[in-house]
C-alpha cells in the first residue's frame, strides 16, 4: 500500500481562506522579493512589515537566513536543493496567505524557473513578485554579511552572483535599486503596487 493512501486531508472542514480573511479585514498574498545577497531585499521587507502593522495589516516576514536554520536546514546549495529549498518555502507562503496574512518572502530564489514555481505553487493572483535590483558591485561593497570576500576566495561554493548566475526576472510586479535609497522610499513604491491586492476592508 502507498504512504498516500493513507493520507486523508481536511481541507473541507477547516474554516474557509474567506473566513479567515473576514476576520483579518484583509486578503491574503504573497509579496516575493528576489535579488542579490546585499541588495536590500531584507531590510525593506522588514520596514514593509513595520509599516503594514502601522496601518493594521498583519504581515510575516519568510527570510533565507531563519528558513535554512529551521525547516530547510540540512539542504545545501546544489540545484535540486535550491529548488527544494524554494518549493517548501512557496508551500509555507501559500499556507500563509490562505490565512489571509500577507507573508513576506525575502529570497535570493536566483531563477526565473524558481521563483515561476513559487507563483505557481502559491497562485498568480496571490503573488507580487518585487525584484530589488540593485548591482552586484553595489552589493559586494556592503557585504554585510562578508559572504562576497569568501566567495571571491573560493570559501563559498555556488555563490549566486559570483560563481552562479542571477536571472533577472522577466516581468516583476515591481523592479527597485535600493543604491543611494531611503528604505522608506522603497517601502513607499512597494506599497504602492501591493494595496489594491490586500484589498482591505475598513468598512467592518
Amino acid at each position: 500500500m502507498k504512504t498516500v493512501d493513507n493520507i486523508h486531508p481536511i481541507f473541507e472542514r477547516m474554516e474557509s481562506r474567506e473566513d479567515k480573511q473576514r476576520q483579518l479585514h484583509q486578503r491574503g498574498i504573497t509579496v516575493w522579493f528576489t535579488g542579490l545577497s546585499g541588495s536590500g531585499k531584507s531590510t525593506i521587507a522588514i520596514a514593509l512589515e513595520r509599516r503594514l502593522s502601522q496601518m493594521g495589516i498583519f504581515s510575516r516576514i519568510l527570510d533565507g537566513d531563519n528558513i535554512r536554520t529551521g525547516i530547510n536546514r540540512g539542504l545545501g546549495f546544489s540545484e535540486e536543493d535550491r529548488k527544494e529549498n524554494i518549493r517548501r518555502i512557496a508551500e509555507v507562503c501559500k499556507l500563509f496567505t490562505e490565512t489571509g496574512i500577507v507573508t513576506l518572502a525575502a529570497f535570493v530564489s536566483p531563477t526565473n524557473e524558481l521563483r515561476n514555481m513559487a507563483r505557481e505553487i502559491i497562485s498568480a493572483d496571490d503573488f507580487a513578485e518585487i525584484y530589488v535590483a540593485t548591482p552586484l558591485e553595489e552589493c559586494e561593497r556592503r557585504d554585510v554579511k562578508g559572504l562576497y570576500a569568501k566567495a571571491r576566495r573560493g570559501e563559498i561554493k555556488d555563490f549566486t552572483g559570483i560563481s552562479s548566475p542571477f536571472e533577472a526576472p522577466i516581468a516583476p510586479t515591481l523592479s527597485i535599486d535600493s543604491t543611494g535609497r531611503d528604505v522608506e522610499e522603497c517601502v513607499d513604491e512597494v506599497l504602492k503596487v501591493i494595496l489594491d491586492k490586500i484589498k482591505v476592508d475598513s468598512t467592518n
